[in-house]
């Protein structure tokens, strides 16, 4: 049997990535893949990157990481300007050298959005007045076209959400570790929303040839890392770790 666990778009929440690696360990899970976002955010962006930098996680980098390393400070959002005024050059050239996507074990395709956009929405779509609803499986299958891999795993929704396709591949997205809720105004303005502060992870097992996933929430000290986005003057930001939802 083939088990290992799926992370992603911890956005710089150092003590939300630190419980769920105490989780994973907890339970026995040796071997981690990294979806993405490591660092964007009024948090923790250096540590959060000097953790991910010391257990060298098999990752690909996000739309947040790829933004961070080809803009200027002029050119971020207030995310992005935020946490690269934590990173040092050392953070910068690890970011600058993750790949938009990786195999895993010849059998994972890792991605952040979808294979072909680290910034597209796969599993979820955003309707005109803004309601986020779950994409449908035509639209899903579309964006697998051309990967044949039995599983798929992708990010930056920060939504937890499975996929099995008609074929049976599977596409899995993990959630967010470090951010449980946002908003955004692209391709409209709307709301991602978990509803739980928790961080959110996901464990993979391949038994008889097919995949599973079973999915976790790990509480933490989230109001520490609340009263930090406060402190930042991000009030969306505190809402969403201390709730897990945006208000």
């Amino acid at each position: 049997m083939m088990r290992f666990a799926a992370i992603a778009d911890i956005h710089g929440n150092g003590l939300a990535l630190e419980a769920v690696l105490a989780d994973i360990k907890r339970i026995g899970i040796e071997e981690i893949v990294n979806l993405g976002d490591h660092v964007g955010g009024p948090l923790e962006a250096a540590r959060t990157a000097d953790m991910l930098i010391e257990r060298d996680f098999p990752s690909v980098r996000g739309n947040h990481d790829r933004m961070v390393v080809a803009l200027s400070a002029t050119e971020l959002g207030q995310s992005d300007k935020a946490a690269l005024a934590r990173l040092t050059p050392k953070h910068l050239q690890w970011l600058a050298h993750l790949p938009a996507t990786l195999i895993y074990r010849n059998e994972v395709l890792l991605c952040h959005g979808t294979p072909r956009s680290d910034d597209t929405y796969w599993m979820e779509r955003v309707e005109p007045g803004g309601a986020v609803r779950m994409a449908t499986h035509d639209e899903i299958a579309v964006e697998a076209a051309g990967n044949d891999f039995p599983l798929i795993l992708c990010g930056h929704t920060h939504l937890p959400r499975a996929v099995r396709l008609r074929d049976g591949r599977m596409i899995v997205n993990p959630g967010s570790v470090g951010l449980p809720a946002y908003d955004h105004d692209v391709p409209r303005p709307h709301f991602m929303e978990t509803g739980s502060p928790d961080a959110s992870y996901a464990i993979l097992e391949k038994s008889s040839d097919r995949w599973s996933v079973t999915f976790r929430r790990v509480a933490y000290d989230n109001a520490v890392m609340a009263a930090m986005a406060r402190a930042a003057g991000r009030q969306e930001w505190a809402s969403a770790l201390a709730t897990g939802w945006v208000r």
